[in-house]
């Protein structure tokens, strides 16, 4: 199938400046792409995923995608989709994102060797070496201040309020679209939606600068990722869910896909996977038919997972899912409790034995020692998962999980981590 076809099928083309031309140059010669990331933040998060996939998308399809990480852009700040201005970071603590970011890309983007592999660019190496006069002279002259007035990142800003440093943002990434045209042959930019206006500068900028010579250039936009309870896709309780498995633990991410809403999940599997149409059409069914299994919502966290971290990272995500549902906390190792407990009451202990009322009771589990024994006496507590009802119980080594941790249970959901210093 074509590649288009294929985009289209999934709902992965929000719009395209010329969809005829754009088909017939992708069917007839390899492709050079790309899709620019600023360094914001030590880590991408999910909401990055769409373009990232769909420059593998067409890595897999045979064509070269440049991944380019905006280390100059980032420290200028990207207006659009925002309402307020950016706070802006210091050049070394750019220079570190982009390092980090790198290095996530490389996970997911195959940049070996071969005909197709991808490449890492940095727009800090040609925007760091302009002077003001250049920028000015050679690429300022080419916009008016009309047309990016109209364009939809700088009109929205109007009101609010924007500084010349976030109105220059659009003219810097013209310039990247064309130094990347000019040096590696590229054609074709793709980004989210809020970069239509970006994108489609950068191609008035290459056709001005190549003067009467014909031009080959394209630019593909993709949809805004909307959940269907309206809250924003990539944030939880906890916050954003990062690529980072520091920051966001593959426990966390594998959880992330395994609850997406009944009315999402196949939206997300057509935008995140690599899996057929027919596959997908099959687990449809699954969900119409059996939703209580959640056996879409399984492939997905499954895929996802796989396909951001590696095999292991899903077998212990899958490992920690396991042991919550079943109670079976003993088989978990200090590094799956860190990940399956990170959320839950946590309390210090200075002591490695203590007895179980006063842990109860110090910890906050229980209200008071007379409570903390009727607790233990009704059968309420659970030490790593099972049941204790000795009301003298004092925690022992069997207890600890590799000596630094218990987890008690209260009732049928109420989880506390005890930790050893």
């Amino acid at each position: 199938m074509e590649l288009l076809k294929d985009l289209q099928q999934r709902g992965l083309i929000n719009q395209i400046t010329d969809e005829d031309g754009l088909a017939s140059h992708l069917n007839e010669k390899q492709v050079t792409l790309y899709c620019g990331f600023d360094p914001t933040g030590a880590s991408l998060h999910i909401g990055h995923l769409l373009p990232i996939l769909m420059l593998k998308r067409f890595q897999q399809a045979g064509h070269r995608p440049i991944a380019l990480v905006g280390g100059g852009t980032g420290m200028i700040g990207d207006p659009s989709g925002r309402s307020s201005e950016r706070q802006l970071n210091e050049a070394s603590v750019v220079h570190e994102y982009s390092e980090k970011i790198k290095g996530q890309l490389a996970k997911i983007l195959n940049f070996d060797e071969g005909e197709n592999a991808a490449a890492a660019r940095n727009n800090f190496e040609w925007l760091s070496e302009m002077t003001i006069i250049d920028f000015l002279r050679d690429t300022g002259k080419h916009f008016g201040v009309n047309y990016m007035l109209s364009k939809e990142s700088v009109e929205s800003r109007i009101e609010q309020g924007i500084s010349f440093t976030e109105f220059s943002y659009m003219i810097l990434q013209s310039l990247d679209f064309q130094k990347l045209n000019q040096k590696e042959n590229c054609t074709l930019q793709i980004g989210g939606s809020d970069q239509w206006g970006n994108i489609t500068a950068g191609l008035e900028l290459i056709r001005r600068t190549r003067g009467e010579e014909e031009v080959e250039a394209y630019g593909l936009t993709m949809p805004l990722i909307t959940k269907a309870d309206g809250s924003k896709f990539g944030k939880t309780a906890g916050g954003a869910i990062w690529l980072d498995p520091e920051a966001t633990s593959p426990y966390e991410f594998y959880q992330f896909w395994i609850n997406a809403d009944d009315r999402d999940v196949i939206k997300f599997l057509k935008y995140f996977t690599f899996l057929g149409m027919d596959e997908i059409a099959e687990l449809e069914k699954e969900v119409q038919e059996q939703p209580e299994k959640r056996v879409a919502q399984r492939r997905l966290a499954e895929e996802m997972t796989k396909l951001v971290h590696d095999e292991a990272a899903l077998a212990q995500a899958q490992r920690i899912t396991e042991a919550l549902f079943s109670g079976d906390i003993k088989s978990l190792s200090g590094q799956e409790i860190e990940q399956g407990f990170k959320d839950v009451p946590a309390f210090s202990s200075s002591e490695k034995a203590p007895q179980l009322v006063q842990l109860l009771v110090d910890a906050g589990i229980s209200s008071s020692k007379r409570q903390a024994r009727e607790d233990i006496k009704n059968g309420a507590v659970y030490i790593n998962g099972e049941r204790n009802q000795e009301v003298n119980h004092q925690i022992n080594e069997e207890n600890r999980i590799e000596d630094r941790f218990t987890i008690i249970r209260r009732g049928k959901k109420k989880y506390f981590l005890v930790r050893y210093e």
